[in-house]
């Protein structure tokens, strides 16, 4: 078995102090795998990098074609987002006309990473509710699909017919079975698979032309509202809504906890993911850039990818004192991936 490899370098002056390791793959829609670094086979749990997919079936089931959601809404239903007032704000609307409330919801209040919204509960003295939760955007698109199914309200159950269009969609597009799930923070499944079988979806997200006239509609309808709203899928200062403006939203790109972030790229066909494992997200948004930018969609130069691809490390005092840099192994040959 393939070890992992680093892929990570923290440097403190002339001394490196930290390495994270981990693994890498860049496929094409039919699961040929152009490059990688680390194993492949890795097994992992993609976390909220693979929202796009438990997306899915909110499209091509017709659920959002009959509930009239909006290319903002689609984009919500992939989020992981900061709870902002933009975030927030949309998810209680599409709720509202959904004849729904927050109490319907099932993945748990959690506090703005927002801070102008985290500040106002504090002023008025008020908790954070579920629509705060930076999946509940993808709860309310469950339950958007929930009422087209005429599911239970205990939407989030792994044999809930939701979570069950979600596991199919989710092989269908990995290419192969899974090989279990763990409960997310949100409270839904999450459905483990290789690091190559997490980028070959994402590579038929890319292109999917060969999944049949319904399925490449939704995919394509998901992923362009991904790259029309990259704020609405994150948030501000977040790395997947600037590597997507840095892009000029040519890319689609998400990230998941404990390292996990993906891209998705419609011009090239091509589908990327990687798992740093310590779980570091300075090392998967490192990581993501340097593949970025080898791929040639993202140019170094840009300040919102130099901001991931090398920062520095500041001290209290605002002093350079070293950087996060990715490793040698992404520009082995000076070439680029493809």
């Amino acid at each position: 078995m393939t070890q992992a490899q680093d892929l990570v370098e923290i440097w403190r002056g002339d001394f490196p102090e930290c390495r994270h390791r981990g693994h890498a793959v860049v496929s094409d829609a039919s699961g040929n795998i152009l490059a990688a670094l680390g194993d492949p086979d890795q097994v992992i749990l993609p976390r909220s990098s693979s929202k796009m997919l438990q997306a899915l079936p909110l499209v091509e089931s017709g659920a959002a074609a009959a509930a009239g959601l909006t290319t903002e809404q689609l984009a919500l239903a992939c989020a992981s987002h900061q709870g902002a007032a933009i975030h927030t704000e949309r998810v209680a609307r599409w709720l509202s006309d959904l004849g729904l409330s927050d109490d319907d919801l099932r993945c748990g209040p959690q506090p703005p990473n927002d801070a102008p919204a985290r500040h106002a509960l504090r002023d008025h003295g008020e908790s954070p509710c579920q629509m705060h939760n930076n999946c509940s955007g993808k709860h309310t698109g469950f339950l958007t699909l929930n009422r087209h199914l005429g599911g239970h309200a205990e939407y989030i159950e792994p044999d809930h017919p939701v979570q069950k269009a979600v596991k199919n969609v989710f092989e269908e597009m990995t290419g192969m079975e899974t090989f279990g799930y763990g409960i997310d923070g949100c409270s839904a499944p999450n459905f483990a698979t290789t690091v190559a079988g997490l980028a070959r979806a994402m590579a038929r997200m890319a292109d999917p032309s060969g999944l049949g006239a319904v399925r490449e509609v939704a995919a394509r309808t998901l992923v362009s509202a991904m790259r029309e709203h990259p704020l609405l899928v994150a948030g501000e200062g977040r790395a997947c809504s600037e590597l997507m403006a840095a892009m000029d939203g040519k890319v689609a790109v998400k990230t998941g906890a404990e390292g996990v972030f993906i891209a998705i790229l419609p011009e090239q066909g091509l589908g990327v993911a990687l798992k740093i494992e310590d779980g570091a997200t300075r090392a998967s948004e490192s990581a993501m850039a340097a593949i970025l930018v080898r791929l040639g969609v993202l140019s170094p130069d840009h300040p919102l990818a130099i901001k991931r691809l090398r920062p520095a490390i500041l001290n209290r005092r605002g002093i350079d004192t070293g950087s996060i840099r990715p490793a040698e192994a992404f520009f082995a040959g000076g070439a680029p991936l493809t």
